[in-house]
């Protein structure tokens, strides 16, 4: 991750915990309606329904889950409007969760053409065309720069050619948004691409010269639409296939998705934690240390997902068993009777983990090959011991309960409490 630029200390200022007081929350809710008032498009929360995507082809979700988790720390990924009056706003698209990954309807060129893309904060680019259904259109707006990129993300590894295009998401337009175009690949039945909206590091290595590439975010910043290079992420607890439950906010944070104040840390110094999304974190477990160590919060991984070691005392210390159908842990309802609380501590702050909030949702247990009254839980191996620098990833079961903000600009990662946090929904 890189270092500070010019425009850190404005960031840590302006997104302190302090902003999020009622006095600023009733500023921020001022400055939307000025907005409103002198813009043609602004909105405070630019909405995008979007659909869940389920395609385990053929694999579990925990084969899926940490597979990906390998690849990660091998390093295969790595290689608003403006208003009249100059105000940048804050812009959000709504998100829905599919069990395994979330997608957003995104617009390319104009006439626009729609493709699915999948959400990632694990990744940076934004790349087109692997869908031989629904392929990369060239319209009025694209720009061919002749550049050759080659990239891995979590469809594949691809080589494609960089364009330069007009890109929109919800009512959120960006020109001249560089994106790879690839050709068609099997086995991307319902997704166009990839909505990369992780560190612009990751994109470092992908062309000659090793420059990294603007990200959608940074363009959105560049082109003075957004007030800063933050990424706000509301998630609700999964109960179905088919609801949008979720909302990403471009520019800044929602000030409705979230309880009492955000807790701001910066993005952690250990390799290879510190390419994405990376935070320090202790985990404990009816009093006893679990895990202390460095790891990833991430969009594109469903569980949450802790070192070989970690798991090994977890399971051992609620009595679980390994269910060899869907690779999770299963216990009896007498064991669930006696969970106890999972503890995030994070920046020194204690964010809990709910008895209920480590159920696999027994509403889609049918969805990953369990029984329809089992009870699965969604803590599980992560497939490597600690001490490798990449010893947890906090999922998308992580980010139901917790609102979450990546800011890019300092760069910092942030974490709320929500209505959902301590709900029982599983």
């Amino acid at each position: 991750m890189k270092g500070q630029n010019h425009h850190s200390s404005e960031l840590n200022q302006h997104f302190s915990c302090q902003m999020f007081s009622q006095t600023l929350a009733c500023f921020l809710c001022a400055l939307y309606a000025v907005a409103v008032a002198t813009s043609v498009v602004a909105r405070e929360n630019i909405k995008l329904p979007l659909r869940r995507h389920l395609n385990l082809t053929g694999h579990t979700i925990v084969e899926s889950d940490r597979a990906r988790a390998l690849s990660l720390r091998a390093g295969h990924l790595h290689a608003g409007t403006k208003s009249s009056s100059g105000a940048r706003s804050i812009a959000s698209a709504v998100i829905t969760n599919t069990a395994v990954s979330y997608t957003a309807e995104v617009q390319i060129g104009s006439p626009a053409h729609s493709y699915t893309l999948l959400l990632d904060t694990a990744s940076s680019f934004i790349l087109v065309g692997i869908s031989s259904d629904n392929p990369y259109v060239k319209t009025s707006t694209s720009k061919d720069t002749g550049q050759e990129i080659s990239t891995s993300n979590r469809l594949g590894s691809f080589f494609g050619e960089e364009f330069l295009d007009t890109v929109t998401i919800g009512d959120l337009t960006v020109t001249d948004q560089p994106i790879v175009v690839v050709k068609p690949s099997e086995g991307s039945e319902g997704v166009d691409g990839i909505l990369g909206l992780g560190p612009d590091d990751l994109t470092e290595g992908s062309v000659p010269g090793g420059e990294s590439i603007p990200t959608f975010i940074d363009t959105a910043f560049l082109e003075d639409l957004i007030p800063a290079k933050v990424l706000g992420i509301s998630f609700e607890p999964t109960t179905s296939l088919s609801a949008a439950n979720g909302e990403l906010t471009f520019g800044g944070v929602d000030p409705t998705r979230f309880t009492g104040s955000i807790k701001f840390v910066p993005i952690t110094s250990t390799s290879p934690s510190n390419e994405f999304v990376g935070i320090d974190q202790s985990l404990s477990y009816a009093g006893r240390n679990i895990l202390t160590s460095s790891g990833i919060v991430d969009t594109g991984t469903t569980l949450l997902l802790i070192a070989t070691d970690a798991f090994s005392t977890y399971q051992a210390a609620v009595g679980a068993t390994l269910d060899p159908i869907t690779g999770l842990l299963q216990i009896t309802s007498e064991q669930f009777a006696d969970l106890q609380p999972l503890i995030f501590t994070i920046g020194g702050q204690i964010f809990e983990f709910t008895p209920n909030a480590q159920l696999w949702p027994r509403a889609l247990n049918a969805a990953v090959g369990g029984e329809a009254d089992g009870i699965y839980l969604i803590v599980n191996d992560l497939g490597t011991p600690s001490g490798e620098g990449l010893d947890f990833i906090n999922g998308m079961v992580f980010l139901e309960r917790f609102y979450t903000v990546f800011d890019s600009g300092t760069p910092q990662f942030g974490i709320a409490t929500t209505l959902f946090t301590d709900a029982t929904t599983n």
